[in-house]
């Protein structure tokens, strides 16, 4: 298994170019706790990569083990559905679990899953409280067995080809700014509607923008020092209710980050466009690259990731396509949840892996909550002051 920095895009798109399972016996057993839209999405990239089995599934609601059920339709093996967590939780032939539930239910959840001891891989954001993502943070250096946070966007093909250039090749020299952006389409249907809802979801920020805030920390190799954002509920649900209750969720946001080391960084969303657009932008000594991905939410076809390096001399200095290949772009987001759960196997095997970890899901979430204090206050959030006004000291 390669390194996230040792591996490029076209490297990645080559080996898996034509992606057929291995023929030999897959080596691991999961246990999905979750069988709405990401949840089924981890059993077919499970299903496709072929290093491990769905033994079995969990979720309260029947809709949704309906839908993951019809997954299986052709399948030589059917899935163990499970009459409540505790029976799921107590089979002793599961590998590792995935818990692919709503936000607002993580933390609790956790507190159960780690009475097993088995590995983790915990969808994104980790909690929808910052002192519930703090406590969690202790599971770094106390729980024995491997934990991976779903940050797949560091999966995407241009963000593996900005990384590779950026921290490996060292093409754009010493990094002075990140910016990131995302135009797309409003949040889509879910269980109960509860991503409407920042009590459910932890706010927009936290719940969609984790993913950014995750590549804009690992560019700045740096702690954040101060946050400030504005945006608000412009377009998006203005008169949805669900028992009794108006949605509160953004669906637009502008951010500044500035970093210990003198990274200075920002992010723009916009959740009311009709189509998906993603674009980074990372300025260095030496040049500045750029890094997008285009795809439609309202006609057939795969994404587009591109890169160019603007560096003097530089063989990116034009666009270049990184999209992967066909039957790996169509797995999820874009392909990423496949090279997603290479990492996880990695961990399993007990081979260096660029998953996630507890400490970087929440520091991705750290910055999403103390912009999302910000945009509550009007003013800019000190995270020193920020974990100090939260009875925080994770120092």
């Amino acid at each position: 298994m390669l390194r996230f920095f040792d591996e490029s895009a076209a490297e990645r798109s080559a080996r898996v170019e034509g992606w057929t399972a291995p023929s030999e016996t897959p080596r691991f057993r999961f246990l999905i706790i979750g069988t709405g839209m990401i949840g089924r999405e981890h059993i077919g990239v499970t299903e496709l990569l072929g290093q491990a089995v769905i033994h079995g599934i969990y979720d309260p609601h029947q809709p949704s083990i309906d839908a993951a059920l019809d997954l299986f339709a052709h399948a030589s093996e059917q899935p163990r559905v499970y009459e409540s967590l505790q029976s799921a939780l107590a089979d002793p032939e599961i590998d590792a679990i995935f818990l692919c539930t709503p936000n607002f239910t993580h933390f609790e959840l956790i507190q159960q899953l780690i009475e097993t001891g088995r590995p983790l891989f915990i969808e994104k954001p980790m909690a929808t409280r910052l002192a519930d993502a703090a406590e969690l943070l202790k599971l770094e250096t106390t729980y024995s067995a491997p934990i991976q946070i779903g940050m797949q966007y560091r999966y995407k093909s241009q963000y593996t080809e900005a990384f590779r250039q950026v921290k490996h090749q060292y093409s754009l020299g010493d990094v002075k700014t990140v910016s990131m952006s995302e135009y797309r389409p409003p949040f889509l249907n879910k269980v109960n509607q509860w991503n409407k809802f920042n009590e459910y979801s932890g706010g927009t920020l936290v719940e969609k923008c984790c993913h950014y805030f995750d590549l804009i920390n690992l560019m700045a190799e740096s702690r954040p020092h101060s946050v400030y954002a504005t945006g608000g509920q412009a377009v998006n649900f203005l008169d949805f209710k669900k028992d009794g209750k108006n949605s509160d969720i953004h669906d637009h946001g502008f951010v500044i980050i500035n970093y210990e080391n003198g990274v200075h960084a920002s992010f723009a969303l916009n959740m009311f466009s009709e189509e998906l657009y993603e674009e980074l932008i990372v300025g260095g000594s030496k040049g500045r690259l750029i890094a997008t991905e285009s795809s439609s939410f309202k006609r057939n076809g795969s994404s587009v990731g591109r890169i160019k390096v603007e560096v003097d001399g530089h063989e990116d200095y034009d666009f270049r396509d990184t999209t992967y290949p066909a039957i790996i772009e169509s797995s999820g987001h874009h392909g990423a949840t496949f090279f997603e759960h290479e990492a996880f196997i990695a961990k399993l095997e007990g081979k260096p892996s660029d998953g996630a970890t507890i400490e970087q899901g929440w520091w991705a979430m750290l910055v999403a909550s103390a912009a999302q204090e910000s945009i509550a206050q009007g003013k800019e959030i000190r995270i020193a002051d920020f974990l100090s006004d939260n009875g925080l000291d994770i120092s």
